[in-house]
């Protein structure tokens, strides 16, 4: 489907020059002379390599649809992860390469989008947030002031996060995946 050069968001993904590329950042840009254009940054959607590209808005770009079909995640087996299909039960085997660095938020049973480009999956998305045991919190440094300081805390799986000061061993967290940020404390 051809778009506007401008009409290009975050999320996006398009085909240029002959590659799957995934739309990172944009930012619109008027210079003082010429024409205004969209910087954005592309992704490579098989490879991860960067691409820092101009579209003008008298350019017309192939906005590529890509299929989305959710899956239960089963196990991992070293660098391969098995998922199930939610409708037909077949399972499918990935490389953790697709998932990227939030791979280390996959839980057993967690309900992930597989998205495929002409019957081959290109990538896993997990949920937005998760739900998460804190391991292992620091303890306050008194004098401390609580609006602006966080300290380090280390989640079941190994991770580890800033959390604000009162957050102690065991207390379930949301965690944002994208970015390994604390969110608020788990409700219920």
């Amino acid at each position: 489907m051809k778009i506007n050069g401008n009409a290009i968001r975050p999320g996006n993904v398009i085909e240029h020059k002959n590659r799957l590329w995934r739309a990172t950042k944009i930012q619109h840009t008027q210079p003082g002379k010429g024409g205004a254009y969209l910087q954005v940054e592309l992704k490579d959607i098989r490879d991860g390599t960067k691409l820092n590209e101009r579209f003008r808005a008298s350019e017309d770009v192939d906005r590529v649809r890509l299929d989305q079909k959710e899956y239960q995640f089963l196990f991992a087996d070293g660098e391969m992860l098995t998922f199930m299909d939610n409708e037909t039960y077949e399972q499918v085997m990935l490389h953790s390469d697709l998932v990227g660095e939030p791979v280390i938020f996959l839980q057993d049973g967690m309900t992930v989008t597989i998205e495929s480009y002409e019957e081959e999956p290109i990538s896993v998305m997990l949920p937005d947030t998760i739900v998460a045991e804190i391991a292992e919190a620091d303890p306050v440094v008194k004098g401390q002031t609580a609006s602006s300081s966080y300290k380090p805390a280390t989640l079941e799986n190994g991770v580890k996060i800033m959390v604000p000061p009162h957050i102690e061993s065991g207390t379930r967290v949301v965690v944002n995946t994208a970015d390994s940020s604390y969110v608020e404390r788990a409700k219920g």
